[in-house]
């Protein structure tokens, strides 16, 4: 892995995108969107995870956070982990799936490819976390996670997507809850 995809500052603030294996469109129901609310919740309460902006898109995700624990690499690895393995269950479970056997397909298939996956791979391996410094870089990616369901032609307003911290700058709390970064309550 290329050094410039690591977490060097323990202590940072960063911006970090991560993406199911091909852009499949898993997030496309409510108990799937739900698995990340509640990995995230837990992240938020046992593992030190600060979140101070987020975005839920159908076959990715957005975070700008911090670790409290000075563990971002391992808080990620442990959250991706979790949600892989959570979401692939829901998908096993739900029989109103109907894509179900080509997504558990396509994350054999990919698990096959990679010797260090057992079964299933649901994530891509890269998170290209980009250390932020400044407050107008934080803001320059918090309007980049906020307007990504309006650059993808889900919403013509950004708190009008359901999993995006945009609504928590409109004080709408419902989905999740978030750490603020200071400047721009």
């Amino acid at each position: 892995m290329s050094r410039n995809y690591k977490f060097h500052n323990k202590s940072g603030l960063y911006f970090i995108s991560f993406a199911t294996i091909n852009w499949i469109d898993v997030f496309t129901r409510q108990a799937y969107f739900n698995v990340l609310a509640e990995s995230v919740n837990y992240c938020r309460a046992e593992k030190g995870m600060e979140l101070y902006a987020y975005c839920f898109m159908p076959s990715h995700v957005h975070f700008i956070f911090r670790s409290a624990n000075e563990q971002p690499s391992e808080l990620l690895r442990d959250f991706k982990r979790h949600t892989s393995k959570k979401v692939i269950e829901a998908i096993e479970n739900n029989p109103q799936e109907s894509r179900k056997e080509w997504l558990l397909w396509m994350f054999e298939r990919a698990g096959k490819r990679n010797a260090t996956t057992s079964k299933y791979q649901f994530w891509q391996h890269h998170n290209k976390p980009i250390e932020l410094w400044s407050d107008k870089v934080i803001k320059q990616k918090i309007d980049y996670i906020h307007n990504n369901p309006i650059e993808n032609g889900f919403v013509t307003n950004a708190i009008d997507w359901k999993y995006s911290s945009a609504r928590n700058f409109q004080d709408d709390h419902t989905i999740l809850k978030i750490d603020s970064v200071g400047f721009f309550e």
